[in-house]
């Protein structure tokens, strides 16, 4: 049986890397570029820590900024007019999850209009021609969108996160400058951090994992382990290095083998309570671990003798089981994350419609273990 990888074709790393970016858009001969970010990140200067280096180089640049934290058809609808109208040829986006997700989407659209609609994009895309050129500078240590095959818009008339997979998105280029993660808000911080946890918790246990993607995640996640407290709490300049260099290990495995029901869950809670998605995944990880460990209970002793428990491999299953959880719920605690599923807003009445939902999200069929409707309304009672 073959197994596929893809990756991007070149990224830059370490504090103080955008800097490359001038040369690389001259070098590949652009000229005009669509700057998308959002309108907080303008205002607290981050993105203009990349707009000075457009600007000293006297490359042409038009902003693009109106995204939500969870963006919508419209967003991305609205970008692509904003591009066209603008004749950029490539696309330079600074930002978290939300402006990498609106930029792939416009990126995609640009080169194959008949997608203008966005829902045509929904799961396995079947785009017949590579996405404009672009860029990509993240801002948080936790989607590592720029370096995947995914992007996920919410259709806001049917209250869903479409998740699109699609190879033609990924970008050119990635710059992983960790300064411009330095000045995150607390809250964001840790939330992006436990994403990108998840991300690859749920990569390394996924039924499609690999010896390749394992070697992402186990990295990723003795990383995230050994440096979100102090990049949070200390805001530790080499540990914000390594969680970028964590996030895109993460991002590098799982794009590749599919994720689980952590995810397939906290895609309802953002696309019907507007949760910010590593809250979403940070609330329902415990939980969910719990149920999957009765299958991979294996797997996880491995994450833990990484993680400095020599005695692991005297423990039970259910002694394993346990004594990771608890530690991916001391990690949170930590920095700060104990909400649970009823903190977003949601009711009781609702988990029936959640568990609808999430039996219908694309990352459903990557998890260890077979889950039923049922299972799901289980799971969204117990984190609340």
């Amino acid at each position: 049986m073959s197994e596929r990888f893809i990756l991007n074709e070149t990224s830059y790393f370490g504090r103080g890397s955008r800097v490359e970016l001038a040369n690389e858009i001259k070098t590949r001969g652009f000229k005009k570029v669509l700057f998308v970010t959002d309108k907080s990140l303008l205002e607290c200067g981050v993105a203009s820590k990349v707009t000075e280096v457009l600007t000293t180089a006297e490359i042409e640049y038009s902003i693009y900024s109106d995204i939500k934290p969870n963006p919508t058809v419209t967003n991305v609808q609205q970008g692509v007019d904003a591009c066209r109208e603008y004749g950029a040829d490539v696309i330079v986006a600074v930002g978290g999850g939300s402006v990498m997700d609106t930029a792939k989407g416009i990126s995609i659209i640009m080169t194959n209009p008949d997608r203008y609609d966005v829902v045509s994009l929904n799961g396995l895309s079947n785009t017949k021609a590579k996405g404009m050129p672009m860029i990509a500078l993240p801002t948080t240590h936790g989607t590592a969108a720029e370096v995947t095959i995914n992007y996920v818009i919410t259709d806001e008339s049917r209250q869903i996160k479409m998740v699109c997979v699609d190879p033609n998105d990924i970008p050119v280029l990635a710059i992983v400058d960790s300064e411009l993660m330095e000045t995150l808000p607390k809250g964001t911080a840790a939330a992006t951090g436990l994403d990108a946890l998840t991300h690859a918790v749920e990569g390394y246990i996924t039924k499609a994992h690999n010896t390749m993607s394992d070697m992402f995640h186990m990295r990723a996640i003795e990383l995230i382990f050994a440096n979100l407290a102090k990049a949070v709490n200390e805001k530790d300049q080499k540990a914000i290095e390594n969680m970028a260099l964590a996030q895109y290990m993460a991002g590098m495995g799982f794009s590749n083998v599919g994720l689980g029901i952590v995810h397939s869950m906290a895609h309802q809670l953002g696309a019907v309570y507007d949760t910010p998605h590593g809250i979403a995944n940070a609330i329902l990880l415990p939980t969910v671990m719990r149920f999957n460990g009765v299958v991979c209970a294996d797997r996880f002793r491995e994450i833990i003798t990484h993680l400095g428990r020599t005695d692991a491999y005297d423990m039970n299953d259910q002694d394993v089981i346990n004594t990771f959880v608890w530690m991916i719920e001391e990690l949170s605690k930590s920095v700060g994350v104990t909400q649970t599923v009823k903190d977003t807003g949601c009711k009781e009445e609702d988990i029936e419609m959640l568990a609808d939902k999430a039996m219908e999200d694309p990352c459903k069929p990557g998890n260890p273990r077979e889950v039923t409707k049922e299972d799901f309304i289980r799971l969204y009672r117990e984190a609340m």
